[in-house]
């Protein structure tokens, strides 16, 4: 029966990414026959551009979304990383050591989030929302008015390239190809599965459950802030109060359309690659086409609403199908199975492998 519930999950991930990716060919249909300006070399770059921003975080917040926490002061983060880097560059700080510091001070919000969550046990949702605010305050309070005046050095992470590839895409390029990595090659990313699918059994199986997530939380910071960086080297400013507001929403959008489990135990780094490039085609689209700001607001709410919709739609048809093949080997699917410590392993095994079926 494993293999039978491995292969039906493997199924239905590919069907989603699969009209994933019909979703986005019928955008770039839709947009290039509304606008001749589209379909042009000039305007990918930009929407590739766009979409390295979202990302640098859309990947971490994936693996905290499978191991079934989530961080939505990112946003605050990403404005606080600009606003560090920012200072320390017009004081005359070296641009690494400048760089280094901004990804830090993600990373110690971060860190923060991670021990509030992880050690004191409180909800992410609610830690998270509260950092959300605080840090915006802290990024205000450091940059009252928007830093500017970078060098040229610093300004170039946003506008050169490397053999006719952006800076940032390639950076966006690298976060993708390691955050896969992770999930598909390293024990981490056994782990991560392992958290989101059962956290007690995880424990049980001798998974370090509270590390995992605490260094998912400081990941997704640096991330953050890491996109911070990126972002006021595009622009060649960084406005505390406006940089970053409702990115959060951005980045989840993107993550949940790509399949991943607002509940955790699911989801692939493909499906993240496909949910960016759809919301990134989306919003490049509706620019083009001079949306209004407030309608481009609504259509993209939309979107998440339909996504998280559809997970929710996901869920509850793998979990009749897993009724199912239960009973097909008879064996009620609302008995527990008794099982824990290293006699839990293999069951465990068996979901992390069901989890990970459509790497």
């Amino acid at each position: 029966m494993r293999f039978d519930r491995t292969s039906l999950q493997r199924a239905r991930t590919r069907a989603a990414a699969s009209a994933l990716l019909l979703g986005v060919v019928a955008l770039l249909l839709t947009f290039s026959a509304l606008n001749d300006a589209f379909l042009t070399v000039d305007n990918f770059r930009n929407v590739f551009i766009q979409a390295s921003v979202i990302s640098v975080v859309a990947v971490p917040m994936a693996l905290l979304l499978i191991a079934g926490k989530v961080d939505l002061s990112v946003g605050s983060t990403l404005a606080l990383g600009a606003v560090v880097t920012g200072l320390l560059i017009t004081d005359g700080v070296p641009l690494p050591l400048a760089i280094l510091a901004g990804v830090l001070a993600g990373a110690v919000v971060g860190l923060v989030n991670g021990l509030l969550v992880e050690v004191w046990d409180l909800s992410p949702i609610i830690v998270t929302l509260g950092a959300l605010t605080a840090v915006r305050g802290i990024a205000l309070t450091l940059a009252p008015d928007p830093v500017f005046g970078f060098p040229d050095g610093f300004l170039a992470l946003g506008e050169n390239e490397l053999l006719g590839i952006p800076y940032l895409v390639l950076i966006a390029v690298a976060v993708f190809l390691l955050g896969a990595a992770v999930l598909a090659r390293m024990p981490t990313g056994r782990h991560v599965y392992a958290i989101g699918v059962n956290p007690e059994a995880a424990y049980l199986s001798g998974v370090r459950v509270r590390r995992v997530g605490l260094w998912l939380f400081v990941a997704t910071g640096a991330a953050a802030a890491l996109a911070g960086v990126m972002l006021a080297a595009r622009l060649g400013s960084a406005p505390s109060g406006a940089l970053g507001v409702g990115f959060e929403l951005d980045v989840l959008t993107a993550v949940i359309l790509g399949g991943i489990a607002f509940n955790g135990g699911r989801g692939t780094i493909a499906g993240v690659f496909l949910g960016v490039l759809f919301l990134g085609v989306l919003q490049n689209g509706l620019t083009l086409e001079n949306v209004p700001a407030a309608t481009a607001m609504v259509v993209k709410g939309a979107v998440l609403v339909v996504a998280a919709g559809l997970d929710r739609v996901a869920v509850r048809s793998e979990a009749s199908a897993a009724k199912v093949l239960l009973g097909a080997a008879g064996r009620d699917p609302r008995a527990p199975s008794g099982r824990t410590g290293e006699a839990a392993q293999p069951e465990l095994a068996a979901s992390v492998d069901t989890a990970r079926a459509a790497r």
